[in-house]
């Protein structure tokens, strides 16, 4: 496990500076705090656990999907719910959020979700086997619209190497935002990146996928003639 885990880390040095989400207060619900209370000895899994075997960790062997900022979990919720033959990890620091999603599993029964509390790039470094996953998904992360602070968005060259390491060959990145500058940006990024093909036809982006569901957020968006902007980039090599 060592030697794994050294390996992440000389592949991509840089990220240390780099992290999943930026700190918010929230208040916690009810709800939410039985989704904590309640939920997480079933559902929650631990960074401090080290590299894990998710074949175990779900008791079977699957397609599996790792989220990265899962927000309040609705979009996981209802992936996970509509393909019970897939394993779902998600991925969250906002307890509120992971309270929600919990909560969320709970009332529906889920048997194929897993959650993390923590920087999801700390747990794909230090939790998930190399060529562990078919998906990777990243929807609306922060864009920092500033210019002085593009070096703190996390779709950067080493992320997609740590990405491409983590994914089985053949395996995506999905990645979704509503800011048409960071969707270029990360474009640009995947495009540079080896060891992957744009899965859009024009090279460039693709259709909102089927399997990604529509939140408000992005309703009131399309109300408000914002677009929204999906990639996918499959593993090569």
């Amino acid at each position: 496990m060592t030697d794994i885990l050294d390996s992440a880390e000389n592949v991509v040095p840089r990220m240390r500076t780099i992290k999943s989400f930026v700190m918010r207060a929230g208040r916690v619900t009810e709800g939410q705090q039985r989704g904590l209370e309640v939920g997480w000895p079933g559902y929650g899994l631990e960074l401090a656990d080290g590299l894990r075997d998710f074949d175990q960790v779900f008791g079977r062997s699957a397609p599996r999907t790792f989220e990265i900022g899962f927000g309040m979990g609705h979009s996981t919720l209802e992936m996970a719910a509509a393909a019970p033959e897939q394993d779902f990890i998600g991925v969250e620091v906002h307890k509120p959020g992971v309270g929600a999603l919990l909560n969320g599993a709970l009332h529906q029964e889920l048997s194929n979700l897993r959650v993390y509390s923590c920087d999801a790039l700390d747990v794909l470094r230090q939790c998930v086997p190399d060529a562990g996953l078919d998906r990777v998904l990243l929807f609306f992360p922060d864009p920092w619209h500033k210019s002085r602070h593009h070096k703190r968005r996390i779709v950067q060259p080493a992320f997609a190497e740590l990405v491409r390491q983590k994914l089985k060959v053949g395996g995506v990145l999905h990645m979704a935002t509503d800011w048409e500058p960071y969707a270029e940006h990360m474009l640009e990024v995947m495009s540079a990146a080896p060891g992957y093909r744009n899965l859009a036809e024009d090279g460039r982006f693709v259709p909102r996928p089927d399997e990604r569901p529509v939140t408000k957020f992005e309703r009131r968006g399309e109300r408000l003639g914002h677009g929204v902007w999906d990639l996918k980039f499959a593993r090569l090599d």
